[in-house]
């Protein structure tokens, strides 16, 4: 999955609290964290600086309570950023109105949930054709443009059927067609397998590698599985307490991690990998690749 080398998504100095910073203080500047934490403020994110580049699959990986979730929902102001800067396509979102961000949600931006957020009494093909509708768009056309969107994940035969009647894969499916169809340039992608049985989750993530080689988006991704970032990235940021900790291609951060709390996080894999690579066995790989699996669940 190379990527382009120019930034569709630029974010500076982005940060997030929670509570009251302190009677009178306005945290517009990361300077002032520490000042609204020592009032009882929550800092989520903490002054978060990256790009991610055209075509790129930029992963967001940490334990539970990172900020991870939260700053990805900061890009499209689901959750408003308390200071600093979006860009994105070249447009600040940060600075958008509510005409101009409905309008930015609906056309540049898609994201698919870990719960998948299917509406239940709506079949699949109008599930898919949902985002279009607010659109405006005539039926006969997102009909046509849903039905392509749903046999791209491999839904074909399944336009009718409920969210009910589906297994969790093909759901997230659907969350994906459903994002898919909007025909944005970006997808955020809040821990979208994490709720799936781990040969499930391998098939979503190969099907995620294949639509990414056919259709080229610029792709954020958050998870707290090790192998998922590694499997799934050209690069990866590894957070905690709402901050960036390191920032790289996978195998500088598998191969070099930056303190000790990234290399507690990568032990295991990098034990992994030796033992394959020293190992010329076939069952002894077999028994590794099957414990890597494992270990993902």
């Amino acid at each position: 999955m190379r990527s382009e080398n120019f930034p569709v998504v630029e974010v500076k100095h982005l940060c997030k609290i929670f509570g009251s910073p302190g009677r009178g203080l306005k945290v517009d500047s990361p300077d002032l964290l520490e000042q609204a934490e020592n009032n009882g403020a929550i800092c989520a994110v903490r002054n978060v600086s990256f790009r991610v580049n055209h075509g790129e699959v930029f992963v967001i990986m940490g334990l539970s309570g990172s900020g991870k979730s939260t700053l990805i929902r900061c890009l499209s102001r689901l959750v408003e950023p308390t200071c600093g800067q979006v860009m994105i396509d070249g447009e600040e979102v940060t600075n958008m109105d509510e005409k101009q961000l409905t309008q930015f949600r609906r056309t540049k931006v898609a994201m698919v949930f870990q719960h998948y957020g299917l509406l239940p009494h709506r079949t699949v093909l109008e599930n898919v054709t949902f985002g279009l509708k607010l659109r405006g768009m005539k039926v006969a056309e997102r009909e046509e443009a849903a039905r392509q969107a749903i046999q791209l994940v491999g839904l074909a035969g399944w336009e009718k059927q409920y969210p009910a009647g589906l297994s969790g894969g093909m759901q997230q499916r659907v969350g994906i067609a459903r994002a898919l169809v909007q025909d944005a340039n970006i997808l955020l992608m809040d821990e979208p397998f994490s709720g799936l049985d781990p040969l499930i989750r391998r098939e979503m993530q190969d099907e995620l590698i294949r639509l990414q080689e056919e259709l080229r988006k610029t792709i954020l991704f958050v998870t707290h599985d090790l192998n998922e970032a590694l499997y799934l990235g050209d690069r990866m940021a590894v957070m905690r307490e709402g901050a960036f900790v390191q920032v790289g291609s996978p195998q500088e951060v598998l191969q070099h991690p930056a303190d000790d709390y990234v290399r507690r996080f990568v032990q295991d894999e990098r034990r992994i990998t030796q033992m394959v690579e020293n190992s010329s066995k076939p069952a002894v790989v077999r028994s590794l690749d099957k414990a890597r699996s494992l270990s993902a669940s």
